[in-house]
């Protein structure tokens, strides 16, 4: 009991005061454990399982249970993406709205990271289009995939390229929160001028100058993936582990999660049932001037598929048209083939008539020479006689 007795004491003369604050949220998280959804998209074979299972320094797939790669047909259809994440939003509004709240179990996603292809020209217009339909529900980090298949140069300009296609289209990436502290401001600054960030995945150990390091071989060298100097590998990991995680799922909850479920409380108000006034008539009929936010989410998408339908069409009919000129020109090269080939067939021709008139001219002088050199020998034995 004395001894407890100075404990006690000893913690109530500790310091008092907001300092004390971040060692209490850490207690508490650690007791009652957090979740934090990752989500990664983008083509197939850009690394994106690579990349995670390097963040995490983790191999999240076997034979048994194969990358999504493997397990789901692909596709380019943004909707399945968008379904996904408005289906965690709603199971958390259901969550909320329940007796119960104390098991909320919260599967939101907080981030999403979108791969680019490191192609050097820019974004592709699903690119754009997926960012542009996403960019109001979830955190979007962009990242250029497998950046050590590009010269340094080649990648800052890809990155300047990029970050030009993102502002002129008003895609809204991740914005980093601004702060007073001086140290905080130049690390979010480095990030910000590193964006897209450029990166590469792999747990496979190698020795460099005697060091063992993750990285990929190449035969001109090593891309080490913890190198500042190879690529943002570790800038990523810092910001989603160590610096801004809280603030990613600050961001989903208090901005993305509150703005679906405003638009899902007023889609109910909108065209639900007013007790007070309408005696179970809707408020306002779904026109178009009174159409409900879901309504309209609806018909923007419809005419997006119908967009994305007709350019499909065009990207189809300029497919058939480079077909018929690309056949074309085979066929032409094929009948210039040809006419080379007579050609040099007759030049052939002509040469070995050129070369058999030549034999036989030199056949006759043969036996006209040797004639005389038989008649000059008949002489001479006759002299001689």
């Amino acid at each position: 009991m004395f001894i407890f007795g100075l404990q006690q004491q000893k913690n109530l003369e500790g310091y008092v005061g907001f300092a004390n604050l971040p060692n209490q949220v850490y207690r508490k998280s650690v007791k009652r454990g957090f979740e934090f959804t990752l989500m990664v998209v983008g083509e197939s074979g850009l690394g994106k399982s690579t990349l995670i299972n390097s963040l995490f320094l983790t191999d999240l797939y076997s034979p048994e249970y194969p990358g999504p790669s493997h397990r789901i047909k692909k596709t380019v259809q943004v909707n399945p993406v968008i379904d996904y994440i408005d289906s965690k939003f709603e199971d958390y509004l259901n969550a909320e709205s329940r007796v119960n709240r104390r098991q909320m179990p919260d599967s939101r996603v907080q981030c999403c990271l979108y791969f680019i292809a490191p192609s050097g020209h820019g974004l592709k217009p699903l690119d754009i289009e997926f960012m542009k339909r996403l960019h109001e529900k979830v955190n979007i980090i962009p990242l250029i995939a497998k950046a050590d298949t590009m010269t340094p140069e080649e990648c800052q300009q890809f990155k300047k390229q990029i970050m030009k296609e993102i502002q002129e289209h008003k895609i809204k990436i991740y914005e980093f929160p601004e702060t007073e502290d001086e140290e905080e401001m130049k690390m979010v600054r480095k990030i910000k001028d590193r964006l897209p960030l450029a990166v590469v995945g792999s747990n496979t150990i190698i020795e460099v100058n005697g060091k063992r390091v993750r990285g990929r071989q190449y035969p001109w060298g090593v891309a080490e993936v913890e190198n500042g100097e190879h690529c943002d590998f570790t800038i990523l990991r810092n910001m989603l582990i160590r610096t801004h995680m809280q603030d990613l799922k600050d961001v989903t909850n208090n901005v993305h999660y509150e703005n679906y479920r405003s638009r899902k409380l007023a889609a109910v108000t909108y065209n639900g049932v007013d007790n007070n006034k309408n005696k179970g008539q809707l408020t306002k009929p779904d026109t178009a001037e009174g159409m409900s936010p879901l309504a309209q989410m609806e018909e923007e998408r419809r005419e997006h598929v119908t967009k994305m339908k007709k350019m499909e069409q065009e990207m189809e009919q300029v497919f058939e048209m480079k077909v018929k000129e690309k056949l074309q020109k085979l066929r032409d090269s094929e009948v210039e083939l040809q006419r080379r080939h007579e050609q040099m067939k007759k030049n052939l021709e002509a040469q070995h008539k050129e070369l058999e008139e030549k034999r036989r001219q030199h056949e006759e002088e043969k036996a006209s020479w040797e004639a005389q050199q038989r008649i000059l020998e008949q002489q001479k034995l006759d002299a001689s006689r």
